[in-house]
């Protein structure tokens, strides 16, 4: 899974839809089907991954990277434009 994450940090840097790199350190298990990916980065320090049957880890992972860096840089956005 460390892998996966990996890859997918890799696609969203290179396809430039987050603005800057991120390591997948460390998966830990929550649960069933639930899991935390850390970060070496201290603007994100993890993301929490759940998924149901036959949801795609990675598509999954990938959706909550986007959605947590989103949060992360819209105030600075708002910031700028006001």
């Amino acid at each position: 899974m460390r892998v996966g994450a990996q890859e997918t940090l890799d696609e969203l840097f290179g396809e430039s839809l987050i603005p800057f790199r991120l390591s997948a350190h460390k998966v830990e298990s929550l649960g069933m089907e639930e899991y935390i990916i850390r970060f070496y980065d201290s603007r994100l320090h993890s993301v929490d991954v759940s998924w149901k049957p036959g949801q795609v880890f990675k598509s999954v992972f990938r959706a909550a990277v986007l959605g947590r860096v989103t949060r992360l840089t819209e105030p600075r956005e708002l910031a700028r434009s006001a």
